[in-house]
């Protein structure tokens, strides 16, 4: 039987664009303007950077990609505003940052211990992913690589389902049935991805969320991290790679801890937050064998002189392993800004890569 929320989902037109104008899937599912005049393709060089294949230039992170993010995942409510997504699960939008949280004192089920009773599954069947797959692919620039953007974690998904102390009790008093849940969680990753793959056109890669620290160190000792949270998440990473897709890592917190487990794993580039993280650790230590992304923060009262010579550092200090990405991030949105650290990114970057790739 379906449940009520994902009838909601059943009974959708995915024809039309169902997000709220101005939020973050609507951000990243509008088509970008397109990259010229540059030696190979923004696709072909993404591509590069991110498995480390002697980029032509250091690519400005999320400018130039194209996200995949399908209405029909309603891992959140669609759109997303206050409200429920498929699971049951109760949202709602926090002020300020423009972002969603699980509204406090949230469960789907009763006891963690009962979830193969109670936890009604998303039934996948019913869900129009042909008409929204041929309806986003519109945006979608064939020059820049498409990257599917997969929300809610293995680990995610059950402090969403559950109140978070309850899903850390978890590790410790329901060892075997919480493998069981991230296996069949795995299994849902898989299954859903497959949608994906069928009916978006080409997708290049997966960029996975699972945010697994706090700002001080990660969730769980390495040992834990790699008994309980590594076996579902490397099979859902194994299936991803199998299909010829590189694999990109949103995991919030002070994660630095894990990266031989993400190595491990198969993961090619972690975007990890710079406040939290030692961006000249992780550059210094696993540069060589994993791509990075750090941000460049552009003051706002820079000129042009300042922006450049930004850019011109950065490039310095990280670009030597062709395995760092730039994100330009300017504190309120400025395209002038932007645009002038772009230019200098692309033309200082590809001359650094022609001299040391010997081109």
């Amino acid at each position: 039987m379906v449940s009520k929320f994902m009838q909601t989902a059943a009974n959708r037109d995915y024809s039309k664009h169902w997000q709220a104008e101005g939020s973050f899937p609507w951000i990243f599912q509008q088509p970008k303007p397109p990259i010229e005049k540059r030696p190979i393709s923004v696709r072909e060089n993404y591509i590069r950077c991110v498995k480390g294949e002697e980029p032509y230039w250091m690519p400005a992170y999320f400018y130039e990609s194209n996200t995949v993010w399908p209405d029909a995942m309603e891992e959140h409510p669609v759109p997303e505003v206050d409200g429920y997504d498929w699971w049951g699960v109760d949202w709602f939008m926090v002020e300020g940052i423009n972002g969603m949280i699980t509204r406090p004192g949230t469960r789907t089920i009763s006891d963690f211990a009962k979830w193969k009773e109670e936890l009604a599954w998303p039934d996948l069947s019913v869900v129009d992913f042909k008409a929204d797959g041929e309806k986003l692919q519109k945006a979608l620039d064939p020059d820049r690589p498409h990257i599917y953007e997969c929300v809610e974690g293995v680990f995610e998904r059950l402090h969403e389902l559950i109140p978070f102390d309850e899903s850390l009790v978890a590790f410790y008093e329901e060892p075997e049935l919480l493998e069981e849940f991230f296996q069949k969680m795995a299994d849902y990753k898989i299954e859903s991805t497959e949608q994906i793959f069928k009916y978006y056109g080409r997708v290049d890669g997966v960029l996975y969320h699972d945010d697994w620290g706090t700002q001080r160190s990660g969730f769980f000792s390495n040992e834990m991290f790699r008994e309980q949270l590594m076996p579902a998440t490397s099979r859902y990473l194994k299936f991803v790679k199998d299909q010829g897709k590189f694999i990109e890592l949103h995991s919030c917190g002070r994660n630095m801890q894990y990266v031989p487990e993400m190595l491990e794993m198969g993961i090619d580039m972690w975007t990890p937050q710079a406040n939290a993280n030692d961006p000249d650790f992780l550059h210094n230590t696993y540069g060589k064998q994993m791509t990075f992304c750090f941000p460049v923060n552009i003051g706002a009262d820079w000129d042009e002189k300042q922006i450049r010579a930004a850019i011109r550092d950065y490039v310095d200090h990280f670009g030597e392993n062709g395995r760092m990405m730039a994100w330009i991030m300017t504190e309120t949105p400025d395209p002038v800004k932007e645009e002038i650290a772009r230019d200098e990114l692309y033309h200082y970057s590809l001359e650094y890569y022609n001299k040391l790739y010997h081109r």
